[in-house]
């Protein structure tokens, strides 16, 4: 955890503050091969936005479902092309089969996300992030690594 938030405090400087214009709501979806999330994102200010994703994890023998909320600050590459970082936290559930008996369980979590997003001049956002999670109710780690295509309005 104390490497993220180096990398993320060494990723503000380098860019010498070039900060992008956050988009005021975006929807869509995040995900990759075994999960999927809906996601929304509503700006905060100029340059800050809160992104909230309800997903579903697994869909084989270890299922689950997440429900994320991250403060974003954006900063801008190029027009169109920003990167951002973030800290929020996840709350969610999993019930997975172990021994021929299903089990579930409840987690609360921290989490962080950094990413690349580009903005069509159409109302269209395509993004690519991490975002990786350290549980406080057992302990683990759980990271993602997504796409995202959202409508921005």
């Amino acid at each position: 955890m104390k490497k993220l938030f180096i990398a993320i405090i060494l990723l503000t400087v380098l860019t010498n503050l070039n900060i992008a214009q956050a988009t005021d709501k975006a929807i869509g979806i995040r995900g990759l091969s075994n999960s999927a999330e809906i996601s929304f994102q509503n700006s905060l200010s100029k340059s800050t936005r809160l992104e909230l994703d309800l997903g579903l994890y697994g869909l084989d023998d270890r299922n689950g479902f997440i429900l994320t909320g991250i403060h974003q600050w954006v900063f801008g590459l190029d027009k169109g092309l920003n990167w951002y970082v973030g800290l929020g936290g996840q709350l969610g559930s999993r019930w997975y089969e172990k021994n021929n008996l299903w089990q579930s369980g409840f987690g609360l979590a921290l989490a962080g996300q950094i990413g690349i997003e580009y903005n069509f001049t159409i109302p269209v956002q395509v993004s690519l992030d991490y975002r990786p999670a350290w549980y406080l109710t057992h302990g683990g780690t759980y990271d993602t690594v997504a796409l995202g295509i959202r409508y921005r309005f």
